[in-house]
């Protein structure tokens, strides 16, 4: 090739190239602290409501405060508003009229999991066990033979919550789901995939010792609620007003002989949320307010009054609007978002269900994904060229290394996020988000400089 068609080359191809080969051992170090972080919040988040506790925690050190209709903001002031402990918002007060629109981020913390049923508890050949109904969408047969941990509230009649946390710590006790040995399976192996494991399999193992009295039945069920009484002052009634949730009891490791990878439970879509978190945490005196909200029931379509599908967001810039002074209408259509979700990363072993030139590469940076949706684009905001070009320009002017990325093949599944709803709302919306390797699944995988990359946008974007 000669050197005019390298320069040319250089000039008008799309460059697309390994983040590690562009940035120095300075970055690469602000990658490892800032991630050692992300894994500490991993550890302490492993479901919706500890997220927002471990948020809120991190949030109050950094001097936000909730938010106080009383009271009157100026710019610079820092406030949060809880939402039932499952949902929360953070703001930045900016220094311009806040009808020239918000900067919000938007993300989720809620993960795959399996949620106890109502009536979870009872007895079978002399073993305790837990009844589970999964919540969003995952291969059932990759949470069995994995130790797990119970997690989440209590909720009596007297108005006590109770919060539940077993099988974090090297002491405590884990829980598992037993799948059938090889010898036995002939007739199981037989089964679809997304059959080989069925929902009402998903039983977990969570004792074997049977209360002291040699007299009556289900003396393992007892005994288990003997000690839950013991320890929680619940009876088997308290499981009907309870949110339990089996998560794995894995910790957040480094994955890889040089660390570059973060392997963890969860990072669907934590991996977004803390950058997110952390970057609104950060930014001390914006032009536009600054406003990063962290949701609920993503995983099972943004419903509830928890999930982004509902007047949430839209209540909290309401209240920011009307404290400051403006119409919250030309606010909201003056305002811009990033969709802060994670993208499917090409998978050297399965590549086949990706479309390469569009694919997401792990070490390439965070994702933009101009639409998610299902095979023709089906429920997908679709952000405008104008805003894409705009976001090009936020990234490339701050050093910050990105690359685009679909879900998969067209015809091959799909997916869909939050951004659909914000754009349901006249907000410009885009996704930018972290490829993550073996999503859904109860260990997924990410690389620092994605993550940190993912930080870097978010601050740029709300700074």
């Amino acid at each position: 090739m000669s050197e005019a068609s390298k320069q040319l080359k250089e000039k008008l191809f799309l460059n697309k190239k390994n983040g590690n080969f562009r940035v120095d051992e300075k970055v690469i170090d602000k990658c490892e602290k800032y991630c050692a972080g992300y894994k500490a919040f991993l550890n302490n988040a492993k479901t919706e409501r500890e997220a927002v506790k471990s948020a809120v925690m991190l949030a109050e050190k950094k001097g936000f405060v909730p938010f106080d209709r009383a009271k009157k903001y100026s710019a610079g002031d820092k406030v949060y508003f809880n939402n039932r402990g499952k949902t929360v918002a953070f703001a930045v007060i900016g220094s311009e009229n806040v009808e020239n629109g918000f900067n919000i981020t938007a993300a989720h913390i809620d993960s795959p999991r399996l949620d106890l049923k109502p009536n979870p508890l009872y007895e079978d050949l002399e073993l305790g066990l837990f009844k589970t109904h999964y919540y969003g969408g995952i291969k059932k047969y990759q949470w069995t033979a994995i130790p797990l941990s119970l997690h989440g509230v209590f909720a009596k009649k007297d108005g006590t919550v109770i919060d539940v946390s077993i099988g974090e710590d090297e002491s405590d006790p884990k829980f598992v789901i037993n799948d059938l040995l090889p010898h036995l399976a002939s007739e199981q192996v037989k089964r679809t995939l997304s059959d080989g494991i069925k929902g009402e399999e998903l039983n977990v193992l969570i004792g074997s010792r049977p209360f002291k009295d040699d007299e009556g039945s289900e003396l393992v069920k007892l005994n288990i609620l003997s000690i839950l009484n013991e320890k929680y002052g619940v009876t088997e009634e308290d499981f009907l007003s309870a949110e339990l949730e089996m998560v794995p009891a894995f910790k957040s490791c480094d994955i890889g002989f040089d660390r570059s990878l973060i392997g963890s439970y969860g990072q669907d879509d934590r991996v977004c949320a803390y950058p997110a978190l952390t970057a609104v945490l950060d930014v001390n005196m914006p032009k536009k307010t600054a406003v990063a909200i962290l949701a609920d029931k993503e995983e099972i379509g943004s419903c509830g009054n928890t999930g982004l599908e509902s007047d949430f967001l839209l209540h909290i810039l309401g209240d920011i609007t009307k404290n400051i002074g403006g119409d919250l209408s030309v606010a909201i259509r003056n305002s811009r978002c990033l969709s802060a979700d994670v993208n499917a990363g090409m998978d050297p072993t399965f590549q086949d269900v990706h479309e390469r030139r569009n694919a997401s590469l792990l070490n390439y940076g965070v994702v933009i994904t101009k639409y998610t949706g299902a095979r023709g684009k089906s429920g997908t905001s679709d952000a405008s060229a104008e805003y894409v070009a705009e976001i090009r320009e936020l990234l490339d002017k701050n050093g910050i290394i990105w690359q685009t990325g679909e879900l998969g093949k067209v015809d091959i599944g799909g997916g869909g996020t939050v951004a659909v709803y914000i754009a349901n709302m006249g907000i410009d919306v885009i996704d930018v988000g972290v490829p993550v390797l073996s999503m859904h699944a109860p260990f997924e995988t990410t690389a620092k400089l994605d993550v940190y990359m993912c930080y870097r946008a978010m601050y740029e974007f709300m700074k």
